[in-house]
């Protein structure tokens, strides 16, 4: 109802100071109205008086007063004439204004679907041939029917956080009010928060399952472009909470059980919802939701968005579609501030552990409802007869429950999300997975070491694998498969890697004997060909460059270990047995040489027979011997052991004077401060020659070789007494 404000001053003074009074002509009429005329009008409900202009004539100096006929609805609000008070099923719909589509919503393809695109086609075109060739095609349809539902099952069997975020914000995915009107046998929505607003995002009201009273709440998407900005595209302002929050209220006091659907981005966070206290209303759902005295459940049917859907989800029991979302900020969002990049979405969404999957495996969520495969979209009716059977099981076992029993539990569940349990004391000094510290992360020298310190024990190790030795490669192997993942998911290939294998998986089906498609080959050359370039750019994936080629060093000395062990196996299998015990006459014979022992005329010949017939015997196995040198291994004596350790020392003092001087040492320090930026191994290597060549022109080079050639002699050594066997192969040396 409007009325029509009147404006009076002290208008209308004449030249001659008269006081005239005001004075007011209806425009219509011509004639002098009355003002309870002119509000009389407004009262009316076929008219409304709408006022346009008020102005002043000056040469009158009289009001005048336009308006305008409107004419209104026939009810301002929207209740039927024949209301029947009595319904017994189906709901109010002159309440609501949710109506159905007029028409049906387009099918929409997600990107990782597009494997199946092709089956469908090909299904769709064999159907039309039958329908206009006449002809049967049955078989093939049915074997492309079972192929496509076989993909459709390997496709939905392994889906990623981020394809299960899609289908949860899949347009075609059925709301909350599609599941409600499901699932109840009678429904009326409720308007409002008593504070002059009614929030669309937000919708509330009383519905009945099996004769039992419910009250819902919950989060309204659009189901199209023109319903989602009605709805704010499901994001509620403060007038949404309080409006849930009055519902719950009301619930309590009538002792209806609440059932809340979490479905939203998060909450609406534009100035004006600020202005008007949007974390006010949250913070007061939270509180009144733990002091609620009725049974709460939560159903998570799409995404659950941060605080905005944690002010309806403060439940008892929390239930989560299979292909739902609750995160604490978007992927896409996370993405953006810690990768600077939106394409890190997909390893956001890995790291933030959103799924429904991980949210019951951590038991914030007490179970997951399924849905059909292709999502809830494929087929609705069933998706909400799920949702009613788990709905109606989880008040019934709640209900059992007195009101202090449903309060505490409530508060245990949401304290035992933290990890704290009641009656245990918590450790103060509780270690945490945090992020490890740049300052601690291995640097290139750490790394060279590690693989200098696994070479030694691959090399040193005899007889079975080293346990210790065989954890240390698992765990790079399993590192290296964790950072390619990530550097797949960062680089945005993850998509057509999940193709790639699906085709792979489909073709191996058909045909598991062929050799792999040229096209398949050629998609996957490419992929290949992406991830080395993005690879191989400067300063791009360091750990990951690092780690692969620590990797592949390890796994050259493996094989290279194995070789010699397969080697040594033939020969020892193509030695005669007498021969070996001739050779433990030689063993015998080098450990008295090696003790200082000498040895017999007769035994010396003896050796030397051994070592021609072993000479032989290689020949017969078809290896080449290129030449045989004598291995002098001398212990010195007790008394010279002290004169070897002091001329290493002079040695060593000598090379440490040489550094400390003519700032060699400055240098050394700045090529390992080279080393651990990740300088390129040409400029390293230059760097080195250059200390080297510094050092050698400063040493004394020709004093320590004197002092040496002075050792030898003593310990009675001819300088060139030391010599390496020289032992070759066919296929190498070693």
């Amino acid at each position: 109802m409007t009325t029509l404000p009147l404006i009076a001053g002290n208008c209308g003074r004449g030249k001659g100071s008269e006081d005239r009074g005001f004075e007011l002509v209806h425009r219509f009429s011509g004639r002098d109205p009355f003002a309870s005329e002119l509000l009389g009008s407004s009262f009316t409900r076929a008219n409304r008086i709408r006022s346009e202009e008020i102005y002043r004539n000056r040469s009158w100096n009289k009001f005048s007063i336009f308006a305008k006929i409107k004419k209104g609805k026939k009810y301002d609000y929207p209740w039927p004439d024949d209301m029947d008070p009595n319904i017994s099923s189906g709901h109010l719909s002159y309440l609501s204004h949710f109506k159905p589509l007029t028409e049906k919503p387009k099918p929409v393809t997600l990107p990782f679907e597009k494997p199946l695109v092709d089956l469908e086609k090909k299904i769709t075109e064999i159907r039309r041939m039958a329908d206009e060739t006449g002809l049967d095609f049955s078989n093939q349809i049915v074997q492309l029917e079972n192929k496509y539902q076989q993909a459709l099952k390997d496709l939905y069997k392994h889906l990623t956080p981020i394809q299960r975020l899609s289908i949860a914000r899949h347009p075609n995915r059925p709301t909350v009010l599609d599941h409600i009107l499901n699932i109840t046998e009678k429904w009326v929505e409720l308007h409002g928060d008593r504070a002059g607003y009614d929030d669309p995002a937000i919708v509330t009201g009383l519905g009945s399952i099996d004769g039992k009273t419910y009250m819902f709440i919950g989060h309204q998407k659009g189901r199209n472009t023109k319903e989602n900005i009605v709805r704010n595209f499901a994001m509620p302002t403060p007038h949404g909470y309080r409006k849930a929050l009055r519902m719950m209220k009301y619930a309590d006091h009538h002792k209806f059980p609440v059932v809340t659907f979490v479905d939203t981005p998060g909450a609406f966070a534009d100035l004006k919802s600020e202005e008007l206290g949007q974390g006010e209303a949250i913070a007061h759902n939270l509180r009144a939701m733990f002091g609620l005295k009725v049974p709460v459940v939560t159903v998570v049917t799409g995404e659950g968005g941060s605080g905005g859907a944690l002010a309806i989800g403060c439940a008892n029991k929390m239930f989560m579609l299979e292909n739902s979302a609750f995160y604490v900020a978007s992927p896409e969002a996370c993405a953006a501030i810690l990768w600077k990049s939106s394409q890190a979405a997909p390893k956001a969404a890995e790291k933030l552990r959103i799924t429904a999957q991980e949210h019951y495996r951590l038991k914030i969520a007490d179970g997951i409802i399924p849905e059909p495969l292709g999502g809830a979209h494929a087929d609705p009716a069933w998706t909400s007869q799920q949702i009613k059977n788990t709905i109606v099981e989880s008040i019934k076992e709640l209900e059992n429950m007195n009101t202090e029993e449903l309060l505490q539990h409530r508060r245990l569940k949401f304290r035992a999300i933290g990890g704290f349990q009641e009656g245990i004391p918590v450790e103060p000094n509780r270690k945490r997975n945090m992020k490890p510290s740049e300052v601690n992360m291995p640097k290139a020298a750490d790394i060279e070491s590690e693989i200098e310190i696994l070479k030694k024990k691959i090399l040193e190790a005899k007889g079975p694998s080293d346990p210790i030795t065989s954890q240390t490669i698992e765990k790079l192997k399993q590192d290296v498969d964790k950072e390619i993942t990530s550097a797949f998911i960062s680089m945005g290939l993850e998509e057509k890697l999940e193709s790639v294998k699906l085709e792979l998986s489909i073709a191996s089906q058909d045909t598991p004997s062929q050799p792999l498609n040229p096209s398949l080959k050629e998609k996957v050359d490419k992929i290949m060909q992406e991830f080395n370039h993005n690879l191989s750019r400067p300063g791009a994936y360091l750990g990951l460059k690092q780690k692969l080629e620590k990797l592949n060093l390890v796994n050259g000395i493996i094989e290279m270990e194995e070789r010699k062990k397969k080697l040594k196996a033939e020969i020892n299998q193509k030695i005669p047995a007498e021969l070996k015990a001739k050779m433990e006459l030689l063993k015998n014979a080098e450990e008295k040489i090696s003790k200082g022992e000498t040895l017999d005329k007769d035994l010396i010949e003896e050796v030397e027979g051994v070592k021609k017939e072993l000479v032989e015997v290689l020949k017969a196995a078809n290896l080449e011997v290129v030449g045989v040198a004598k291995k002098n291994v001398i212990t010195a004596p007790p008394e010279l052991k002290e004169k070897i350790e002091k001329v290493n020392k002079e040695i060593y003092e000598e090379i440490e004077r040489v550094i400390n001087t003519d700032g060699i040492s400055r240098k050394i320090e700045d090529l390992k401060a080279d080393i651990e930026k990740g300088s390129s191994s040409e400029d390293r290597e230059k760097a080195e020659a250059k200390i080297k060549e510094e050092i050698l022109a400063t040493l004394d080079v020709e004093a320590l070789k004197q002092k040496v050639e002075n050792l030898t002699v003593e310990l009675g050594l001819p300088k060139d007494s030391v010599t390496e066997d020289k032992v070759g192969v066919e296929n190498g040396r070693f």
